[in-house]
């Protein structure tokens, strides 16, 4: 399977209380993880945009910084990350993420199924 840039689905969406909006590239529609996750999305957060802290519940989360620098929440304990970090939202836990820079935040946001 190959999938297109041209044929790749776009959303804005205000996540979970945070600032602004998120701007997601579906990667991988959910029907394509064999049940096994749910989603697989390029995202950009401009400066003071951000993710509110929010659950996984069955399901762990992993962000990979691609680009930018911001603040993340790792069960309310807040840390810098920048590119080439990665950060884990294990099932039970609860994370977020606010671009705290001057440039975009770019990353890879992955949810499997626990």
């Amino acid at each position: 399977m190959i999938r297109r840039n041209k044929d790749v689905a776009t959303t804005e969406a205000c996540m979970f209380g945070g600032p602004g909006l998120l701007h997601a590239h579906k990667i991988l529609e959910p029907d394509a993880f064999a049940g096994k996750g749910r989603l697989f999305n390029h995202c950009v957060l401009h400066p003071g945009e951000g993710i509110g802290e929010h659950p996984h519940n069955n399901e762990f989360e992993v962000y990979y910084i691609l680009k930018g620098t911001g603040l993340y929440s790792d069960n309310g304990t807040e840390t810098t990350v920048e590119a080439g970090d990665v950060t884990v939202c294990s099932s039970g836990e609860k994370h977020g993420l606010k671009n705290t820079g001057s440039e975009d935040l770019v990353f890879i946001a992955l949810i499997l199924f626990s």
